[in-house]
């Protein structure tokens, strides 16, 4: 069984440091046609690639709900106790926008967010991901990803067919 045992907190820290920085070799931030900013590939990306982390302060669910009704957007869910507020500007994944057709998809298996590449990416390509949306007020979400089956909301697959499309 390997231990790791010897490696400090700070070795620990500084591995994942370094670990994130060239990460943010793969991409950057730019104008983007879906929605204002949006995070692009520099180089290509193979498909399963952890991206980022979608980081940001760890807060309570009912922090959470007191939060999202003063128009949070950057609120992410990270397990049944507990959500993250992305709302910093160190949080690079919050520019990732939504798509009907996206690239990338969520792992939070654990006690962190990742944006997960699902397919090979292209280098200069928009990452996205479906915020995954339920039905509420869905008609306030309006999506703009440009995708060939775009349903018109920014809604979770599972839910296309309980909607009357946008045209």
């Amino acid at each position: 069984m390997l231990s790791l045992s010897h490696i400090t907190p700070l070795a620990r820290r500084q591995e994942y440091a370094a670990c994130l920085s060239q990460r943010y070799d793969m991409i950057r931030i730019a104008p983007s046609p879906i929605h204002q900013q949006g995070v692009f590939a520099i180089e290509p990306i193979k498909k399963g690639t952890r991206i980022l982390e979608y980081i940001g302060e760890k807060i309570r669910k009912d922090e959470s709900a007191r939060r999202l009704a003063q128009r949070n957007d950057y609120i992410f869910h990270l397990n049944y106790r507990y959500d993250i507020d992305g709302a910093s500007l160190d949080n690079t994944a919050r520019y990732i926008n939504h798509s009907c057709d996206p690239n990338c998809e969520v792992d939070n298996s654990s006690q962190h967010i990742w944006i997960v590449a699902l397919r090979d990416i292209a280098s200069g390509e928009e990452l996205s991901f479906n915020y995954g949306y339920d039905t509420r007020d869905y008609e306030n979400f309006p999506c703009h990803c440009g995708a060939r089956q775009c349903c018109g909301y920014i809604l979770g697959r599972e839910y296309w067919g309980r909607i009357k499309p946008q045209r």
